[in-house]
């Protein structure tokens, strides 16, 4: 069981929700392209948005590709990606998508102070990779993506002028009002992350620089926050489920059933409080054991924005209670506390721990694709060897194949939870 300081930081997320919820973005269908340099090449903030989709919406078909290469800029990768025209028949236009993100900007602005020809090229390259996606794509459903952050809150500005993020940030304004004029849609990842930045400065400088630990590549405290920016940009939703009991003369009345279905709810000799839920959604596995994405979740809204797992009690009569899930122990809760309502994700429950199965296989599948892009079809692409597309094929199916005990894992199952009153 998780420490107490955890349990009430979880506690006071639960109560209500960070705002109203409108149609999600992602729809049944949907092909999505991740297009940017080595900070969408590393696979951690994409992989943790297919993770939030799968578990969120396991009814859903969503496929997911990660295109990233390391030092890319507008103009294409100089380090075997290729020029930009390449670069999108490849690695975005190849895989039919109907939703693609851009995000560039970190390497074209150049690590020094704003350079006006250095600008100039990339407002013009940045044009010409929305033209040709529109043309290519009509259909398409396009989100561009300001600049995250090169750290210059936990540390000292190595750049002068205000620090390099106040490059980028000059950068972003320009993406934001390319897309209002494209027609398209934009995703600020780099104000919101510099708030909670900000505020882990003041709370652990320690882990604050460990949430982007280079200044320029986020570690997993910090992709959960370039995570949880662009699932807010595209509506997400914040509940998981929601359940509100009520404690009377006459038994237990389930007053209120989201995203799930309650049944056999008792209350029992002793004070027990018991009942079935049937969940269609597993929270998002946030790891609160590591400190920089326990950091991340606490100076940020992503548990009140996106991860809420509600379990309101009203009517109790002991002090405390016990909560178990299948038998299980998972957390300790005063009568006030389940009166108010308390938020189960980021507990060890039996849920989060089969979405943490998910996320693991989330990430074994954009392995599989990486070794088959990086290792063999693009360093292959000029050779005439044999047996080179049925070894593409091969691959294919290995992904495919984590791919769909991946979306089963994801099914939820019925669980028996109980409070017991604390003796």
């Amino acid at each position: 069981m998780r420490n107490a300081r955890l349990l009430a930081f979880l506690l006071c997320l639960a109560p209500g929700m960070a705002r109203a919820e409108s149609k999600f973005y992602l729809e049944d269908g949907d092909r999505v392209v991740f297009h940017g340099d080595s900070i969408t090449e590393q696979r951690l903030y994409s992989t943790y948005v297919e993770t939030y989709v799968v578990t969120r919406f396991p009814e859903r078909n969503v496929t997911f590709v990660n295109s990233g290469w390391n030092f890319d800029r507008v103009t294409g990768g100089d380090r075997g990606g290729g020029p930009i025209d390449l670069r999108l028949r490849r690695d975005v236009f190849a895989h039919k998508p109907t939703v693609v993100t851009i995000m560039l900007g970190m390497n074209d602005a150049g690590y020094r102070p704003f350079d006006p020809k250095a600008f100039q090229a990339f407002s013009k390259g940045y044009e010409h990779i929305v033209e040709a996606v529109k043309s290519e794509l009509p259909d398409i459903r396009l989100t561009l993506i300001r600049p995250s952050p090169f750290d210059d809150v936990t540390r000292k500005p190595n750049v002068p002028g205000g620090g390099y993020n106040a490059v980028l940030v000059r950068y972003g304004a320009f993406i934001k009002e390319l897309a209002e004029k494209s027609g398209v849609d934009v995703a600020d990842l780099n104000t919101l992350v510099v708030a909670a930045l900000e505020k882990a400065a003041e709370v652990d400088p320690t882990n604050a620089r460990k949430l982007i630990p280079d200044r320029i590549h986020p570690g997993p405290g910090g992709a959960l926050l370039l995570a949880g920016v662009l699932l807010k940009t595209w509506n997400a939703p914040a509940t998981v489920t929601r359940v509100e009991l009520e404690i009377g003369r006459d038994g237990v009345k389930t007053s209120r059933q989201e995203n799930t279905k309650v049944t056999l709810a008792t209350a029992r000799k002793g004070g027990v409080v018991s009942w079935m839920q049937d969940d269609a959604a597993l929270p998002f596995p946030v790891d609160l054991n590591d400190p920089t994405v326990a950091l991340a979740a606490k100076v940020s809204d992503f548990l009140l924005a996106l991860d809420q797992e509600v379990l309101k009690v009203a009517g109790l009569d002991r002090p405390e209670y016990t909560l178990a899930i299948d038998d299980e122990e998972v957390g300790m809760f005063t009568k006030a506390q389940l009166a108010e309502g308390v938020n189960l994700a980021g507990l060890d429950t039996p849920m989060a721990r089969q979405a943490a199965k998910v996320h693991k296989l989330t990430i074994k599948h954009h392995d599989v694709h990486h070794v088959r892009w990086r290792q063999v079809e693009v360093p292959w692409q000029d050779e005439k060897a044999p047996h080179l597309n049925a070894a593409l094929k091969g691959l294919d199916a290995l992904e495919a194949d984590v791919v769909a005990e991946q979306r089963a894992t994801a099914q939820p199952v019925p669980h028996r939870y109980e409070l017991r009153p604390k003796s």
